[in-house]
């Protein structure tokens, strides 16, 4: 089985590849063995053409895409001994020769017959996984030599990479004209609310994701802590993992070190541990510390934030400059 999934300058998307899974079902089902080609940059694990004796199969099937272009052609030369079958695909051109080369082709839309359901539409059911906002910054000069911002990303991004969750990218920034930023506050909460976790070593990361009462795996990217350490202690939130577990990392890791080097494994430990905890017991502190946010009356942690003390500030900054 065959797809744009394949091609080494193709391309996986989720579509296709949920178009194969109800492929691969119905094969199964009918008892018929198969192999997947997948593209080397997709699944550098799988099978790719590079492995594939076109002599030992007798049939092809490509699934979902265009059947379009030089690389569909390129299969049919290949493989020209095989029975040849498209399935779930678009057809732009029906006389071309990616198209004919087909024995059969079993569209979705342009093949004259009326529109048929896309395959992934009823692939099987998927499992949840969480959906994780990453807040980051690299910016911040203004802590100088203390910055371990890049490091911390470094290490960060790459443990992420390998989480099973869905990422999104999320900026505090408000932009009114940027349609890929959020232009109020109410719409930047809007998402944080629907998330499970928030990754940050942002400030206002950790605070405006508890404010929606969402857990937030928090770093602190200065060196000795700065003021998201400060934050975490004020909200009352532990998830917390400090700059020097990942430059530690990040700097065996310059020099040669392994993947499994004590620091790095260490820095991974912390984000594993409070990762599991957000997920788990840390919903539903989240939860209570957000309620307490938004409630007036209710400070969760007893610590008061600054404006408390603007009104007698002002007052006593006045009557200080009036009496010089």
């Amino acid at each position: 089985m065959t797809g744009w999934f394949s091609f080494l300058h193709g391309e996986a998307t989720a579509g296709d590849v949920l178009a194969l899974a109800r492929v691969e079902r119905v094969l199964r089902d009918a008892g018929s063995a198969y192999d997947v080609v997948w593209s080397p940059g997709f699944r550098a694990d799988g099978t790719h053409f590079a492995d594939v004796d076109p002599a030992a199969y007798s049939r092809l099937v490509f699934v979902c895409g265009p059947v379009h272009g030089p690389q569909v052609e390129e299969l049919h030369r290949r493989f020209a001994h095989c029975v040849r079958v498209a399935v779930g695909v678009s057809v732009v051109d029906a006389g071309s020769p990616a198209v004919t080369g087909f024995h059969r082709v079993l569209a979705r839309d342009g093949a004259g017959d009326g529109p048929g359901l896309d395959l992934a539409a009823r692939a099987p059911a998927l499992p949840a996984v969480p959906v994780v906002g990453v807040v980051l910054t690299h910016g911040q000069h203004e802590y100088g030599g203390r910055r371990r911002h890049e490091e911390v990303a470094a290490v960060l991004t790459r443990w992420l990479a390998g989480r099973d969750c869905a990422r999104l990218e999320l900026e505090t920034r408000l932009d009114a004209h940027d349609w890929r930023l959020c232009g109020t506050p109410a719409q930047l909460e809007a998402v944080l609310s629907r998330l499970d976790l928030v990754v940050t070593d942002r400030l206002h990361g950790l605070v405006l994701a508890l404010r929606a009462g969402v857990p937030a795996l928090a770093v602190d990217p200065v060196e000795g802590g700065a003021k998201v350490t400060a934050q975490a202690r004020a909200c009352g939130w532990p998830a917390l993992v400090p700059a020097e577990r990942f430059t530690k990392a990040s700097a065996e890791g310059s020099a040669g070190g392994s993947a499994e080097s004590s620091a790095e494994v260490s820095a991974e430990g912390m984000l594993e541990r409070w990762w599991d905890w957000c997920l788990a017991d840390g919903r539903a502190e989240a939860a209570r510390i957000g309620a307490g946010f938004r409630t007036a009356e209710s400070v969760p942690t007893g610590v008061p934030d600054a404006a408390d003390g603007l009104v007698a500030a002002l007052r006593e900054a006045s009557e200080a400059a009036a009496g010089r």
